[in-house]
């Protein structure tokens, strides 16, 4: 009997501490969601990833580095980089540098899919002639 008291006892003590340090919705000590504990990540796509389909979470961040050539007198250059969904794919930087290179971020802001698209022309130094094609680079990204 005196057994069967202190578990009754113990349990009750258990039970007790247990309300008092339950969340509060709210509350800012509470544990996070479980779909709250994943951090944001960076996904980031070169050159080789024209054709490629990347998936990534709301709130992860797209980076787009892409890599300018020059080739016997002649300099292939990028468009900037653009998303074709802005409402899936946000761009937050984005632009071209000298070497024929482009860059962009995007912030994956909604659902559903969104291709990331880039042209390459090119440039033509003095006494060289370029040839009259624009090479297009696509990704697609997936927001889920």
């Amino acid at each position: 009997m005196k057994t069967a008291t202190r578990l009754t006892a113990s349990l009750a003590l258990g039970m007790a501490l247990a309300a008092t340090t339950a969340a509060v919705p709210g509350d800012a000590t509470a544990a996070p969601h479980p779909h709250q504990i994943r951090a944001a990540r960076t996904v980031t796509l070169t050159n080789a990833d024209d054709g490629r389909t990347v998936t990534v979470a709301r709130g992860d961040t797209v980076t787009v580095k892409l890599t300018g050539i020059r080739d016997q007198g002649v300099r292939w250059a990028w468009s900037e980089p653009a998303a074709t969904a802005p409402g899936v794919l946000r761009r937050s930087r984005g632009g071209t540098s000298p070497d024929g290179g482009a860059s962009a971020v995007f912030r994956a802001v909604g659902r559903g899919t969104s291709d990331v698209t880039a042209y390459r022309r090119c440039v033509a130094a003095p006494g060289h002639v370029c040839p009259r094609i624009v090479i297009r680079w696509r990704a697609a990204v997936v927001v889920k």
